[in-house]
């Protein structure tokens, strides 16, 4: 359990202090005179101490995360539009580096991060990029991997790459000359396998082909089992025929048992030979679920659709819903029709009339959704969007069509629901996030598919969201309250949430998280109750005329890094900047946090090795949070900055003494669960 902002301020002055304490400020006293002095006396001499060596210098202006406030008026409103010069807006962050993709990914998608040492790999829809980030202010390229196979999401584990692969044009030999066959053995849609052992020169090993390919996938790290790992693939597109691969079935399970509808795949892949990779379980995990509860238009969306079927736009329903199609899904369309009856030029009006009659199965073979195949009614769903694996507790959030589910995957190979939420205000549920004690997950809803404007002035606040719940004991997920990127962005800008991950501050509950064209924003959710953010990057939209794709993709910290994946700008990399919400300190906590690789689906648990800097933190928070009295955190603060300079018994007989009077003070706080952290940190730094 976390700290509660809104616990009561204890008493103040030496009122309820122990001996113990006043022995302490007696052994500070004999090491340094400044230990007794008033609070506010304490501090300035504290910060200006030269008789002892010692400075310390608190934090400044600490703040409630309640009282956060943001600039007013809010920047992100009224950017100027541009692809690589659009104006940004930044909040509490600073920007490292901005690096834009090579020629052959400019224009195409990118997509998802994985990190391995000190390289950031980076999907896109034209293949992998691997960058360099050993110096963040100048990332390096060291390979652009050209295998076109929508939409290119990645993960490492020791020398192994995975890529997801699930548009059409996907070949099993990286070509990028698509695949023109309604079926065809050249033909990838499932996982890719490299070897980059040598990471300038990836090794194509071998793949895993699906039925319905791999829109996105997770890599389980079993505890119990180190020769293996197992890779969770979720599938959205439609079924491939069995004539193109053996054993696919559309039908429904009670028609045909092996139906690929209505599961997800476990591929199992042997880490000596991963060449053996094979589908080891294709668990039902959405047994029994019915047609998730939905939300009708919002007012914008009304309005617009009205407006785009008076001026003759292209219309389709998919996904249940009437949609205004782009035109640029739109124009290459068109002019495949015109190749296709061998004419030259612009379409004709006889080309329009037949697109319009054609397009709902064409963005149904394309999106899926609407397959002729599927059942219609009362329907829950058949397959997940993505699925956030935390190995630590044993559980996974599974963000699939209308439900959050919250799987046990204590065997690897054999998920199984334990629970299943849905949510009217939900309209696509997408990647979960569990905080580091593993009782709260929070949901993104990408409604709209990460292409709609959703985040307009007049858009509701719980559209297109994310969704905060506790878990309890028995693993039931609670819902406690919405959290949204707060500023309205232009018709222009897709914004929706998106990929994130936690920022490992002690003891908080912070996320980084991709909004698309809504930009980056930073959260505490620490109470579920009441999220609230304290930093945030945005840009003008990447047109000011039309939709065009772009903004933020994924979003994640990794070793001391923020490192964004930019949809159509390429690799951005920040760092936090302190402010009244989050300290130096806590950075500097953060910052001793580190990974050999990173895969934000696989989530690792936080541990932070006993520092003065979590010390440090503690103490912040513990200002933060009206914890201790004024008095107390200027002298430990001041124990702290001392012991730190010091060595030897001088040192260890400090943080004993610090350390045996946190305990005596947790024991009758309304704190005590953070005073005690702070007291094992100090006695674990005074044993070093």
């Amino acid at each position: 359990m976390n700290y509660d902002y809104k616990s009561k301020k204890p008493g103040s002055g030496y009122r309820g202090m122990g001996m113990r304490y006043l022995w302490l400020l007696l052994t500070v006293f004999v090491f340094g005179s400044y230990a007794c002095a008033p609070s506010g006396t304490m501090e300035e001499s504290a910060s200006n101490s030269t008789e002892t060596g010692v400075t310390v210098t608190p934090p400044s202006n600490i703040k409630p995360i309640t009282e956060a406030e943001p600039p007013s008026p809010d920047p992100r409103v009224g950017l100027k539009a541009g692809v690589f010069d659009a104006e940004d807006a930044i909040w509490n962050l600073e920007m490292v580096s901005q690096t834009p993709p090579p020629e052959d990914f400019i224009g195409v998608t990118n997509s998802d991060l994985a990190f391995k040492d000190n390289y950031a790999i980076q999907g896109n829809y034209n293949g992998f990029m691997v960058w360099d980030i050993s110096n963040p202010a100048s990332p390096e390229l060291v390979v652009d991997f050209l295998c076109p196979a929508s939409q290119s999401d990645v993960s490492v584990y020791g020398d192994l790459l995975f890529v997801s692969g699930e548009g059409l044009g996907g070949r099993l030999d990286c070509g990028t000359q698509g695949v023109d066959k309604t079926v065809s053995d050249e033909r990838l849609r499932g996982i890719r396998i490299f070897d980059i052992s040598d990471i300038k020169e990836p090794k194509y090993v071998s793949n895993v082909q699906t039925c319905r390919g791999s829109h996105t996938h997770s890599v389980l790290d079993d505890p119990e089992d180190d020769e293996n790992v197992y890779v969770y693939v979720s599938g959205s597109a439609p079924v491939r025929p069995e004539e193109e691969l053996p054993g696919c079935s559309s039908a429904m399970p009670d028609e045909d048992p092996n139906s690929a509808l209505f599961r997800i795949e476990v591929i199992k892949v042997p880490l000596a030979n991963p060449e053996q990779a094979e589908i080891v379980n294709s668990p039902r995990i959405f047994e029994n679920l019915t047609e998730a509860p939905r939300h009708g238009m919002s007012p914008a969306d009304i309005a617009k659709l009205k407006k785009a079927e008076e001026e003759g736009a292209f219309i389709a329903e998919f996904w249940g819903r009437k949609r205004v199609i782009s035109d640029r899904f739109i124009k290459p369309m068109l002019q495949q029709m015109v190749e296709e009856r061998g004419g030259t030029g612009e379409p004709t009006a006889a080309d329009s009339a037949k697109l319009r009659k054609e397009l709902p199965q064409m963005l149904a073979e394309r999106f899926g959704g609407d397959d002729d195949d599927e059942p219609e009614e009362n329907r829950g769903p058949n397959q997940c969007h993505d699925i956030t694996l935390y190995p630590a507790i044993g559980l996974a959030g599974g963000a699939c069509e209308g439900y959050g589910l919250l799987l046990d995957i204590e065997d690897p190979a054999n998920p199984k629901r334990v629970d299943a939420v849905a949510d009217s205000n939900f309209a696509y549920w997408h990647s979960a996030t569990f905080n580091n004690e593993g009782d709260k997950v929070l949901f993104t809803d990408e409604w709209g598919g990460g292409g709609q404007p959703k985040c307009r002035e007049d858009d509701p606040m719980e559209w297109g969201a994310n969704a905060i719940f506790t878990i309890s004991e028995n693993n039931e997920m609670n819902f406690q309250s919405y959290y949204k990127m707060p500023a309205p962005q232009t018709a222009q800008e897709n914004c929706v949430a998106h990929n994130g991950s936690l920022i490992p501050i002690p003891d908080r509950d912070v996320m980084v998280q991709s909004w698309y064209q809504g930009g980056i924003s930073i959260f505490d959710w620490t109470n579920p109750e009441n999220p609230v953010e304290i930093a945030f990057h945005d840009r003008g939209p990447v047109d000011s005329t039309r939709m065009r794709m772009g903004g933020s993709w994924s979003v994640y910290w990794y070793n001391g890094a923020i490192v964004n994946s930019e949809i159509a700008r390429g690799l951005d990399i920040f760092k936090l900047k302190p402010s009244p919400y989050l300290t130096e300190n806590e950075i500097e906590a953060a910052n001793t946090v580190t990974f050999d690789q990173l895969n934000p689906q696989g989530q690792p648990k936080f541990e932070w090795p006993a520092t003065f800097a979590l010390a440090r933190a503690y103490v912040d928070q513990l200002e933060r949070g009206q914890g201790l009295s004024e008095e107390r955190i200027s002298s430990t603060r001041m124990v702290l900055a001392r012991a730190e300079q010091a060595s030897g018994t001088q040192r260890s007989t400090l943080l004993n003494t610090l350390a045996e009077d946190m305990e005596d003070e947790a024991s009758s706080s309304d704190h005590s669960e953070k005073i005690g952290k702070l007291a094992d940190t100090v006695r674990s730094l005074a044993s070093d």
